[in-house]
């Protein structure tokens, strides 16, 4: 199936993904893991990326993927009671948000997070949505889905916000 993925994401370089959206169908954590660090490859400093899915859908995954993709070795864990884990030693700064028990969105700036936003970093953002007033416009958009029809660790990552260059 990783091949599928990279013919997928082959074919959203050529076209250029004019409507600046691109999906991955996976079929294991380990090509979850893989999607995240082929985006990672890619991405620039002071990106925003939002994740969403349900609990255990592979967010985490996809964020320790795309954390090995920019370089970092330490081992990457949910922030859920943290709110907040940076990692530094990569080729930029990774600051992984988990929003999920965040009861107030304004508990936010108590952590400094514009700072982390407009950083020199890169974003990753789980559970988003619950945070959605406080994030710009311009970031880019994951949604991991799964349908236990296709299989049991089947994953839908419909991604947005991004253009065929920075994709794969």
């Amino acid at each position: 199936m990783l091949h599928y993925i990279k013919c997928v994401m082959l074919y959203a370089v050529m076209k250029k993904v004019e409507e600046y959206a691109l999906t991955i169908e996976t079929n294991s954590p380990e090509e979850t893991f893989e999607a995240g660090k082929k985006l990672a490859e890619r991405i620039s400093p002071g990106q925003i990326i939002t994740l969403d899915g349900d609990l255990g859908v592979g967010k985490t995954v996809f964020t320790k993927g795309f954390a090995e993709g920019l370089g970092i070795k330490e081992p990457v864990t949910s922030p859920t009671f943290t709110i907040v884990q940076e990692y530094t030693d990569g080729k930029m700064p990774l600051y992984h948000f988990d929003a999920y028990r965040v009861s107030d969105p304004d508990e936010m700036f108590e952590i400094g997070f514009e700072d982390y936003l407009y950083g020199s970093g890169v974003c990753i953002i789980e559970w988003a949505a619950l945070i959605e007033e406080l994030l710009p416009k311009d970031m880019i958009r994951i949604s991991i889905n799964k349908d236990n029809g296709k299989g049991f660790d089947y994953r839908k990552i419909e991604i947005q916000g991004i253009d065929g260059e920075t994709a794969v």
